[in-house]
């Protein structure tokens, strides 16, 4: 079934999210931060489905999986989104910069 014990998924899921965090405290470029902050869902995303397969705690085992599609559609909704405030920042601004995002009053 999963050749892999558990504390490589975790060690690999923390390396992630390790990532994901340095990223998110030091990018300045609001899609650059996007982009940290899936890598760091993707994290929690691959701790559900690992450990649904590992330990499944209902009869047909799919609440991780479930849990995971739910968490892919809110990254999606987080993307689109942020996608949009970019978009307006770049309008009023002329800068994806994080530093220049503080109001985004026209």
């Amino acid at each position: 079934m999963i050749s892999l014990p558990p504390v490589g998924f975790v060690a690999l899921s923390g390396g992630l999210l390790a990532v994901g965090l340095f990223g998110i405290l030091t990018r300045r470029n609001f899609v650059l931060l996007l982009v940290a902050i899936e890598v760091a869902m993707n994290a929690a995303i691959l701790n559900f489905v690992y450990f649904a397969a590992y330990a499944p705690s209902t009869a047909s085992g799919l609440s991780g999986q479930s849990i995971a599609v739910v968490l892919v559609g809110f990254a999606a909704t987080e993307v689109a989104v942020g996608l949009a405030i970019v978009l307006a920042l770049y309008r009023v601004k002329g800068t994806i910069n994080v530093g220049q995002a503080t109001d985004l009053k026209l």
